[in-house]
């Protein structure tokens, strides 16, 4: 067939007079809004920066992506994410194959080198060491770091060691397979890959950005989506990353704006300013839904929510004081007044799906207030004033939860006034006032090494931040890490709960958390048991 140039013309002509829309259409998928109650504690958006429940919310399934990723709505199963599969080579090697043409926000592909460099000194570890046996370790070929490395803020090193504290190095195999070679034995190593504070970074946006703050607050991943804008205790706006490999995104876009007050994102999900308000307490379940235009999804979720120890305030040296406010509390009674059932007393800080490493006949302190005042008579307690410190609920129910638990702590003689405070900064800041603080405890991937030893062992927060320090623990707590007898590494876990719980107690557990996200009832998609909220193909159909 022939064209001539009239009708080329004709044709242009034609289509100059057809409104633009005809031509090229404009994206007809969904832009929403959440309202959320906090976006980031630390004002960026680095994995490594932010360990946190509200991170959670945001990066892990829109973000950021590991090797090895879950399936969020199917019990948070293993699954192939940047890798399509993996082998052990040994008990501290493991290899993976990586997926084929997976590209960057910016446009450029996946490369073993990416990941190298992501679990590498410049973006992760900077001059810290890895361990072995609890000791430090040198690494044959290492290099004096750059001033680029050098800069890396404190918490970002110490999260990467607390994950990885004994990762030697990446070894690229080839194009698509690299090694993970660490400096011990080490059975939850594909754990660890599908951890939070694992996942692949693009190597050339890291070495261009400006500065590492910059890099944070723009980081440049493989998520379904890309950052936008980012105003911190403001908001966050994501667009549709549209060479997602994982298929194009049902939203064209995503925004997260920072409400701090429960009431006010319900009447922003009421008057439409928003398509979901998270973190709702369980009171307001009934209200909302009273309302057939609107629903509510959630339930309790692999965190539970803890009371810490500072173990060096003068009033907490003695352990007897610590293992009386763990028995004056009425842990069913909190559950059931503020919770309304929604939520359970889990067995002390572990998880139903460690399966085997279970240790199914060990529960929480129980509710004794009398061996609670015995153990403070034992102890010479006179009453002096104990601080607690907590945050204007930054957990859902934090501060009438607060308020429960000094009343019971006073039934028994405790004389525990609450310190609020505005950011975490805050909360952990040493001092004489720091001696009782809310925390809480995931568990990122299914062996207690992922909570217990992270949170609470050598290289975990409450011994970095100098609240807490226990020989037996720590000596535990490496061979946990590095054991390789199932059956041994169970009887090892039991002794830590033993001391962490009972003797010398660290912290102890409330409550299993849960988390409640109320949406407009047509918007066809459904919560995981975790904070992250997936608006990945599969889960999106309003």
């Amino acid at each position: 067939m022939t064209v001539s140039r009239r009708s080329l013309l004709l044709g242009a002509a034609s289509a100059a007079s057809l409104p633009r829309f005809a031509i090229a259409q404009a994206d007809q998928r969904p832009f929403i809004s959440i309202a959320v109650q906090k976006i980031s504690n630390s004002n960026t958006l680095e994995v490594l920066r932010e360990q946190s429940n509200v991170g959670e919310r945001i990066f892990f399934s829109s973000l950021w992506e590991p090797l090895i990723g879950r399936d969020w709505l199917n019990e948070l199963k293993t699954v192939p994410a940047l890798a399509t599969g993996w082998r052990r080579i040994s008990d501290s090697v493991v290899e993976l194959t990586l997926r084929d043409g997976v590209r960057f926000h910016n446009g450029d592909v996946m490369t073993a080198e990416d990941v190298a460099f992501s679990f590498g000194r410049e973006r992760m570890f900077g001059n810290t060491q890895p361990t072995a046996q609890g000791r430090t370790i040198s690494i044959r070929g290492d290099v004096i770091p750059s001033p680029a490395q050098r800069e890396l803020p404190a918490e970002v090193t110490g999260v990467a060691r607390r994950s990885w504290p004994a990762l030697e190095r990446v070894e690229v195999v080839d194009a698509r397979t690299v090694r993970f070679h660490n400096a011990t034995p080490d059975v939850t190593l594909e754990g660890r890959l599908s951890r939070f504070g694992s996942e692949v970074i693009s190597r050339r946006a890291f070495q261009e950005a400006s500065g590492w703050f910059d890099w944070a607050r723009k980081p440049v991943l493989t998520g379904p989506y890309k950052v936008v804008e980012f105003r911190p205790d403001h908001s966050l706006t994501l667009a549709s990353h549209d060479e997602y490999w994982g298929g194009r995104p049902p939203l064209r876009g995503i925004r997260f704006l920072e409400v701090p007050e429960v009431a006010a994102r319900i009447n922003m999900l009421r008057t439409g300013e928003v398509g979901f308000a998270c973190d709702i307490p369980p009171d307001q379940i009934g209200g909302i839904e009273h309302d057939r235009a609107y629903e509510v999804q959630g339930g309790t979720i692999l965190n539970h929510r803890l009371t810490c120890f500072d173990k060096s305030h003068p009033q907490l040296r003695d352990a007897r004081v610590r293992r009386a406010f763990t028995h004056a509390i009425d842990r069913q009674a909190i559950v059931d007044s503020l919770w309304g059932g929604r939520t359970i007393v889990p067995r002390g800080l572990q998880f139903d799906y460690y399966g085997d490493m279970l240790v199914s006949d060990w529960e929480v302190p129980r509710y004794d207030p009398a061996e609670a005042r015995r153990l403070l008579r034992e102890a010479g307690y006179r009453g002096a004033p104990i601080p607690y410190r907590l945050l204007n609920n930054y957990y859902t129910n934090q501060t009438p939860t607060a308020q429960v638990l000094v009343e019971m702590w006073r039934q028994v003689g405790l004389n525990v006034s609450i310190d609020m405070k505005e950011n975490w900064s805050q909360i952990l800041e040493r001092g004489d006032t720091r001696a009782v603080r809310d925390w809480s405890n995931s568990a990122p991937f299914n062996d207690p090494v992922s909570s217990l030893v992270a949170q609470h062992g050598p290289n975990g927060q409450q011994q970095q931040v100098g609240e807490y320090s226990n020989d037996e623990l720590n000596r535990l707590s490496v061979e946990l890490e590095t054991g390789t007898d199932r059956a041994r590494r169970k009887a090892v876990f039991r002794r830590m709960l033993e001391i962490a719980e009972r003797e010398d107690p660290a912290y102890t557990v409330l409550h299993q958390n849960a988390t409640f996200t109320a949406k407009r009832r047509d918007i066809r998609w459904r919560a995981a048991p975790a904070f992250a909220m997936d608006f990945r193909q599969g889960n999106w159909g309003g």
